[in-house]
Protein backbone atom coordinates (compact mmCIF):
# COMPACT_ATOMS: atom_id res chain seq x y z
CA UNK A 1 0.00 0.00 0.00
CA UNK A 2 1.16 3.47 -1.22
CA UNK A 3 1.79 5.67 2.77
CA UNK A 4 -0.18 8.39 1.15
CA UNK A 5 -3.29 8.58 -1.35
CA UNK A 6 -3.03 11.47 -4.28
CA UNK A 7 -5.71 13.67 -5.33
CA UNK A 8 -5.01 12.94 -9.16
CA UNK A 9 -6.93 9.33 -8.08
CA UNK A 10 -10.58 11.58 -7.87
CA UNK A 11 -11.72 11.17 -11.29
CA UNK A 12 -15.08 9.39 -11.67
CA UNK A 13 -18.39 10.05 -10.03
CA UNK A 14 -20.97 7.68 -8.80
CA UNK A 15 -19.31 3.95 -9.03
CA UNK A 16 -19.50 2.51 -5.95
CA UNK A 17 -16.98 -0.16 -3.94
CA UNK A 18 -18.54 -2.57 -1.14
CA UNK A 19 -16.44 -4.11 1.97
CA UNK A 20 -17.75 -5.92 4.27
CA UNK A 21 -15.98 -7.57 7.37
CA UNK A 22 -16.94 -11.13 8.19
CA UNK A 23 -16.34 -13.88 10.79
CA UNK A 24 -15.18 -17.20 10.13
CA UNK A 25 -16.65 -19.45 12.05
CA UNK A 26 -16.66 -23.84 13.05
CA UNK A 27 -19.36 -26.13 12.49
CA UNK A 28 -20.64 -24.64 15.72
CA UNK A 29 -21.27 -20.96 14.57
CA UNK A 30 -18.13 -19.82 16.97
CA UNK A 31 -15.73 -17.71 15.37
CA UNK A 32 -11.90 -19.40 14.90
CA UNK A 33 -8.66 -19.17 13.29
CA UNK A 34 -9.48 -19.56 9.24
CA UNK A 35 -8.17 -16.69 7.32
CA UNK A 36 -4.41 -18.56 6.54
CA UNK A 37 -6.44 -20.81 4.79
CA UNK A 38 -8.75 -19.06 3.05
CA UNK A 39 -6.47 -15.96 2.01
CA UNK A 40 -3.09 -17.54 1.87
CA UNK A 41 -3.37 -21.66 1.89
CA UNK A 42 -6.65 -21.94 -0.21
CA UNK A 43 -7.34 -21.31 -3.74
CA UNK A 44 -10.57 -19.06 -3.71
CA UNK A 45 -12.50 -18.22 -6.72
CA UNK A 46 -11.28 -16.19 -9.63
CA UNK A 47 -13.77 -13.32 -8.11
CA UNK A 48 -12.33 -13.52 -4.97
CA UNK A 49 -8.95 -12.70 -6.33
CA UNK A 50 -7.21 -9.45 -4.79
CA UNK A 51 -10.36 -9.12 -2.88
CA UNK A 52 -10.16 -11.33 -0.56
CA UNK A 53 -8.34 -10.18 3.01
CA UNK A 54 -7.33 -10.74 6.60
CA UNK A 55 -8.30 -8.48 9.41
CA UNK A 56 -6.33 -8.18 12.90
CA UNK A 57 -7.93 -11.70 14.05
CA UNK A 58 -7.61 -15.18 12.21
CA UNK A 59 -11.34 -15.24 12.60
CA UNK A 60 -12.38 -12.02 10.69
CA UNK A 61 -12.26 -11.80 7.23
CA UNK A 62 -12.67 -9.32 4.71
CA UNK A 63 -14.47 -9.07 0.89
CA UNK A 64 -14.57 -6.08 -1.64
CA UNK A 65 -16.75 -5.77 -4.55
CA UNK A 66 -15.18 -5.36 -8.29
CA UNK A 67 -16.02 -1.88 -8.87
CA UNK A 68 -19.70 -1.23 -9.67
CA UNK A 69 -20.46 1.29 -12.14
CA UNK A 70 -24.20 1.96 -10.96
CA UNK A 71 -26.26 1.30 -8.04
CA UNK A 72 -28.59 -0.67 -10.24
CA UNK A 73 -25.54 -3.41 -10.57
CA UNK A 74 -25.23 -3.09 -6.67
CA UNK A 75 -27.28 -6.36 -5.56
CA UNK A 76 -25.76 -8.12 -8.10
CA UNK A 77 -22.13 -7.69 -7.45
CA UNK A 78 -22.45 -8.03 -3.63
CA UNK A 79 -24.74 -11.25 -3.68
CA UNK A 80 -21.94 -13.02 -6.32
CA UNK A 81 -18.92 -12.02 -3.74
CA UNK A 82 -20.81 -13.15 -0.73
CA UNK A 83 -22.36 -16.74 -2.51
CA UNK A 84 -18.46 -16.85 -3.44
CA UNK A 85 -17.26 -16.58 0.11
CA UNK A 86 -19.51 -19.09 1.66
CA UNK A 87 -18.73 -21.59 -0.99
CA UNK A 88 -15.34 -21.05 -0.64
CA UNK A 89 -15.29 -21.42 2.70
CA UNK A 90 -17.88 -24.06 3.01
CA UNK A 91 -15.32 -25.69 0.80
CA UNK A 92 -12.40 -25.31 3.69
CA UNK A 93 -14.70 -26.42 6.46
CA UNK A 94 -15.48 -23.13 7.80
CA UNK A 95 -18.81 -20.97 7.79
CA UNK A 96 -18.95 -17.13 7.27
CA UNK A 97 -21.03 -15.08 10.19
CA UNK A 98 -22.10 -11.57 9.96
CA UNK A 99 -22.43 -8.54 12.91
CA UNK A 100 -20.91 -5.81 14.41
CA UNK A 101 -18.98 -8.09 17.11
CA UNK A 102 -19.79 -11.79 17.41
CA UNK A 103 -21.66 -12.75 20.47
CA UNK A 104 -19.78 -15.53 20.84
CA UNK A 105 -16.42 -13.67 20.16
CA UNK A 106 -13.64 -13.54 23.07
CA UNK A 107 -10.81 -11.68 22.10
CA UNK A 108 -8.69 -13.62 25.17
CA UNK A 109 -9.22 -16.72 23.08
CA UNK A 110 -8.83 -15.48 19.63
CA UNK A 111 -5.37 -15.75 17.29
CA UNK A 112 -4.10 -12.56 15.89
CA UNK A 113 -2.59 -12.04 12.00
CA UNK A 114 1.04 -12.55 11.94
CA UNK A 115 1.53 -10.19 9.16
CA UNK A 116 3.80 -7.33 9.77
CA UNK A 117 1.09 -4.76 9.42
CA UNK A 118 -0.85 -5.89 12.31
CA UNK A 119 2.06 -6.83 14.42
CA UNK A 120 3.17 -3.14 13.48
CA UNK A 121 -0.24 -1.68 14.90
CA UNK A 122 -0.88 -4.24 18.04
CA UNK A 123 3.35 -2.78 19.06
CA UNK A 124 1.97 0.56 18.89
CA UNK A 125 -1.41 0.21 19.92
CA UNK A 126 -1.57 -2.48 22.40
CA UNK A 127 -4.37 -3.02 24.61
CA UNK A 128 -7.00 -1.00 22.60
CA UNK A 129 -6.03 -3.09 19.38
CA UNK A 130 -5.59 -6.54 20.85
CA UNK A 131 -9.16 -6.28 21.94
CA UNK A 132 -10.74 -5.17 18.58
CA UNK A 133 -12.80 -8.18 17.40
CA UNK A 134 -15.08 -5.77 15.13
CA UNK A 135 -16.42 -5.92 11.90
CA UNK A 136 -18.13 -3.41 9.92
CA UNK A 137 -19.35 -2.02 6.23
CA UNK A 138 -17.71 0.47 4.60
CA UNK A 139 -19.39 1.23 1.28
CA UNK A 140 -17.25 3.54 -1.27
CA UNK A 141 -18.34 6.47 -3.58
CA UNK A 142 -16.40 7.87 -6.26
CA UNK A 143 -16.19 11.50 -6.52
CA UNK A 144 -14.62 13.55 -9.56
CA UNK A 145 -13.01 16.25 -7.52
CA UNK A 146 -10.43 16.48 -4.29
CA UNK A 147 -11.77 19.40 -3.16
CA UNK A 148 -15.76 17.89 -3.52
CA UNK A 149 -14.71 14.85 -1.84
CA UNK A 150 -13.19 16.45 1.27
CA UNK A 151 -16.41 19.20 1.06
CA UNK A 152 -18.62 15.91 0.75
CA UNK A 153 -17.40 14.14 3.65
CA UNK A 154 -17.24 17.22 5.74
CA UNK A 155 -21.07 16.89 5.27
CA UNK A 156 -21.57 13.28 5.19
CA UNK A 157 -20.66 13.33 9.54
CA UNK A 158 -24.17 14.42 10.52
CA UNK A 159 -25.72 11.75 8.51
CA UNK A 160 -22.78 8.56 10.34
CA UNK A 161 -25.23 8.46 13.73
CA UNK A 162 -28.24 8.12 11.36
CA UNK A 163 -26.88 5.13 9.65
CA UNK A 164 -25.27 3.34 13.02
CA UNK A 165 -28.71 3.63 14.75
CA UNK A 166 -30.09 1.86 11.93
CA UNK A 167 -27.26 -0.68 11.71
CA UNK A 168 -26.59 -1.26 15.40
CA UNK A 169 -26.42 -5.40 15.42
CA UNK A 170 -23.61 -5.38 18.51
CA UNK A 171 -25.09 -5.93 22.09
CA UNK A 172 -22.66 -8.52 23.16
CA UNK A 173 -19.10 -8.47 23.48
CA UNK A 174 -16.45 -10.74 25.36
CA UNK A 175 -19.40 -12.57 26.25
CA UNK A 176 -21.96 -10.48 28.32
CA UNK A 177 -24.61 -7.77 26.95
CA UNK A 178 -23.10 -4.60 26.95
CA UNK A 179 -26.82 -2.98 27.03
CA UNK A 180 -25.48 -0.83 24.17
CA UNK A 181 -27.00 -1.18 21.04
CA UNK A 182 -23.38 -0.81 19.22
CA UNK A 183 -21.18 -1.99 20.93
CA UNK A 184 -19.01 -2.30 17.91
CA UNK A 185 -18.72 1.26 18.02
CA UNK A 186 -17.90 1.99 21.15
CA UNK A 187 -15.04 -0.44 21.10
CA UNK A 188 -13.31 0.55 17.82
CA UNK A 189 -13.52 4.19 19.34
CA UNK A 190 -10.78 2.80 21.87
CA UNK A 191 -7.89 2.64 18.59
CA UNK A 192 -6.59 5.78 17.58
CA UNK A 193 -7.48 8.32 14.73
CA UNK A 194 -10.98 6.82 14.79
CA UNK A 195 -14.53 8.52 15.31
CA UNK A 196 -16.07 11.48 13.57
CA UNK A 197 -13.34 13.73 12.51
CA UNK A 198 -13.16 17.32 12.42
CA UNK A 199 -13.96 19.34 9.20
CA UNK A 200 -11.27 19.96 6.35
CA UNK A 201 -11.09 23.19 4.65
CA UNK A 202 -9.92 21.41 1.61
CA UNK A 203 -8.08 18.90 0.11
CA UNK A 204 -5.00 20.65 0.50
CA UNK A 205 -5.78 20.58 4.69
CA UNK A 206 -6.73 16.38 4.48
CA UNK A 207 -3.21 15.47 2.47
CA UNK A 208 -1.34 17.79 5.01
CA UNK A 209 -2.54 15.89 7.86
CA UNK A 210 -2.54 12.31 6.43
CA UNK A 211 1.21 13.17 5.34
CA UNK A 212 2.01 14.65 8.39
CA UNK A 213 0.68 11.78 10.30
CA UNK A 214 2.50 9.45 8.16
CA UNK A 215 5.98 11.45 8.50
CA UNK A 216 5.83 11.80 12.74
CA UNK A 217 5.17 7.88 12.63
CA UNK A 218 1.41 8.05 13.93
CA UNK A 219 0.52 5.74 11.12
CA UNK A 220 2.49 3.63 8.82
CA UNK A 221 -0.07 4.46 5.78
CA UNK A 222 -3.31 6.36 4.91
CA UNK A 223 -5.12 3.29 5.89
CA UNK A 224 -4.48 3.72 9.49
CA UNK A 225 -6.91 6.76 9.14
CA UNK A 226 -10.19 5.08 10.37
CA UNK A 227 -12.20 7.53 10.62
CA UNK A 228 -16.50 7.35 10.65
CA UNK A 229 -16.29 9.21 7.20
CA UNK A 230 -12.83 10.02 5.07
CA UNK A 231 -11.94 10.93 1.77
CA UNK A 232 -10.33 7.74 0.39
CA UNK A 233 -6.95 9.21 -1.67
CA UNK A 234 -6.28 5.69 -2.57
CA UNK A 235 -9.57 4.71 -4.30
CA UNK A 236 -10.77 8.82 -5.20
CA UNK A 237 -14.04 8.10 -3.00
CA UNK A 238 -15.41 9.05 -0.25
CA UNK A 239 -15.44 5.83 2.07
CA UNK A 240 -18.29 6.25 4.82
CA UNK A 241 -17.32 3.04 7.24
CA UNK A 242 -19.93 3.96 10.23
CA UNK A 243 -22.62 0.93 10.29
CA UNK A 244 -22.31 -2.41 12.01
CA UNK A 245 -21.61 -6.31 9.66
CA UNK A 246 -24.98 -7.06 8.33
CA UNK A 247 -26.13 -10.74 7.77
CA UNK A 248 -28.91 -9.55 5.82
CA UNK A 249 -28.17 -8.49 1.87
CA UNK A 250 -30.85 -6.44 1.73
CA UNK A 251 -29.65 -4.42 4.93
CA UNK A 252 -26.49 -3.62 3.39
CA UNK A 253 -28.16 -2.70 0.11
CA UNK A 254 -30.09 -0.28 2.28
CA UNK A 255 -27.40 1.63 3.68
CA UNK A 256 -25.35 1.28 -0.40
CA UNK A 257 -28.42 2.99 -1.37
CA UNK A 258 -28.55 5.53 1.33
CA UNK A 259 -24.49 6.38 0.87
CA UNK A 260 -24.88 6.76 -2.76
CA UNK A 261 -27.50 9.06 -2.70
CA UNK A 262 -25.94 11.23 -0.16
CA UNK A 263 -22.96 11.85 -1.49
CA UNK A 264 -24.66 12.38 -4.87
CA UNK A 265 -27.27 15.26 -3.88
CA UNK A 266 -24.16 16.80 -1.53
CA UNK A 267 -21.79 16.65 -4.66
CA UNK A 268 -24.37 18.76 -6.53
CA UNK A 269 -25.20 21.11 -3.72
CA UNK A 270 -21.28 21.52 -3.66
CA UNK A 271 -21.23 22.32 -7.68
CA UNK A 272 -23.61 25.35 -6.40
CA UNK A 273 -21.60 26.74 -4.51
CA UNK A 274 -23.48 25.60 -1.54
CA UNK A 275 -21.75 26.93 2.03
CA UNK A 276 -20.69 23.90 4.74
CA UNK A 277 -22.33 23.44 7.55
CA UNK A 278 -20.82 24.77 10.57
CA UNK A 279 -20.88 21.46 12.94
CA UNK A 280 -18.95 21.47 16.52
CA UNK A 281 -17.28 17.98 17.00
CA UNK A 282 -18.34 17.91 20.23
CA UNK A 283 -22.38 17.69 19.12
CA UNK A 284 -21.93 15.29 16.21
CA UNK A 285 -20.11 12.63 18.90
CA UNK A 286 -23.19 13.41 21.46
CA UNK A 287 -25.21 12.27 18.23
CA UNK A 288 -23.08 8.82 17.68
CA UNK A 289 -23.38 8.06 21.73
CA UNK A 290 -27.07 8.58 21.08
CA UNK A 291 -26.93 5.88 18.24
CA UNK A 292 -24.50 3.74 20.35
CA UNK A 293 -26.58 3.57 23.22
CA UNK A 294 -30.19 3.83 21.93
CA UNK A 295 -29.85 2.26 18.29
CA UNK A 296 -33.81 3.04 16.35
CA UNK A 297 -34.97 4.43 19.69
CA UNK A 298 -32.59 7.15 19.70
CA UNK A 299 -33.56 11.06 19.25
CA UNK A 300 -30.84 13.21 17.24
CA UNK A 301 -29.49 16.81 17.59
CA UNK A 302 -30.56 18.66 15.13
CA UNK A 303 -28.09 20.46 12.33
CA UNK A 304 -28.40 23.81 14.09
CA UNK A 305 -28.25 21.88 17.61
CA UNK A 306 -31.16 23.84 18.68
CA UNK A 307 -33.42 20.87 18.49
CA UNK A 308 -33.76 16.64 18.34
CA UNK A 309 -34.98 14.41 16.19
CA UNK A 310 -36.95 10.84 16.53
CA UNK A 311 -34.75 8.48 14.27
CA UNK A 312 -38.27 7.51 12.52
CA UNK A 313 -38.49 11.86 12.00
CA UNK A 314 -35.22 11.82 10.31
CA UNK A 315 -35.48 8.27 7.95
CA UNK A 316 -38.89 10.08 6.46
CA UNK A 317 -37.67 13.04 5.67
CA UNK A 318 -34.54 11.65 4.45
CA UNK A 319 -36.46 9.12 2.45
CA UNK A 320 -38.82 12.00 0.82
CA UNK A 321 -35.82 14.43 0.18
CA UNK A 322 -33.80 11.69 -1.43
CA UNK A 323 -36.22 9.54 -3.21
CA UNK A 324 -34.82 6.77 -1.30
CA UNK A 325 -37.03 3.52 0.59
CA UNK A 326 -34.30 1.09 1.86
CA UNK A 327 -33.35 3.05 5.18
CA UNK A 328 -37.33 2.99 5.56
CA UNK A 329 -37.43 -0.59 5.50
CA UNK A 330 -34.93 -1.05 8.07
CA UNK A 331 -36.27 1.37 10.43
CA UNK A 332 -39.81 -0.34 10.26
CA UNK A 333 -38.22 -3.73 10.78
CA UNK A 334 -36.57 -5.46 13.91
CA UNK A 335 -33.41 -3.93 14.40
CA UNK A 336 -29.87 -6.05 14.69
CA UNK A 337 -29.89 -5.21 18.49
CA UNK A 338 -33.00 -6.63 19.32
CA UNK A 339 -33.27 -9.53 16.89
CA UNK A 340 -29.91 -10.62 18.97
CA UNK A 341 -31.51 -10.12 22.48
CA UNK A 342 -34.91 -11.79 21.19
CA UNK A 343 -32.78 -15.24 19.54
CA UNK A 344 -30.22 -15.16 22.44
CA UNK A 345 -33.46 -15.32 25.11
CA UNK A 346 -35.45 -17.57 23.38
CA UNK A 347 -33.28 -20.00 22.35
CA UNK A 348 -29.81 -19.77 23.27
CA UNK A 349 -26.46 -18.62 22.30
CA UNK A 350 -26.53 -21.83 19.49
CA UNK A 351 -29.81 -20.32 17.86
CA UNK A 352 -28.33 -17.00 17.90
CA UNK A 353 -24.91 -18.08 16.64
CA UNK A 354 -26.62 -20.24 13.40
CA UNK A 355 -28.75 -16.75 12.65
CA UNK A 356 -25.18 -14.83 11.78
CA UNK A 357 -24.54 -17.20 9.18
CA UNK A 358 -24.47 -16.62 5.90
CA UNK A 359 -27.14 -18.90 4.13
CA UNK A 360 -26.48 -19.42 0.08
Amino acid sequence: MDETGSPENFTRMGTLGIEEEFYVVDEYGRPTSGTDELVYEGEPPALLEERLDHELFKCVIETQTPLIETPDDAREQLLSVREALVEYADSEGFGIAAAGLHPLAKWRELEHAEKPRYRAQLDRIQYPQHRNTTAGLHVHVGVDDPDKAVWVANELRWHVPVMLALSANSPYWNGFDTGLQSARAKIFEGLPNTGIPTAFDDYAAFEAYERRMVEHGSIDDRGELWFDVRPHSGHGTVEVRAPDGQADPDRVLAFVEYVHALVEDLAARYEDGESGTDLRRELLDENKWRAIRNGQSASLLTRDGDGTLSLGEIVEAECDRLGIDGIARLFEAESGADKQRRLRADAGAPALAAALELQY
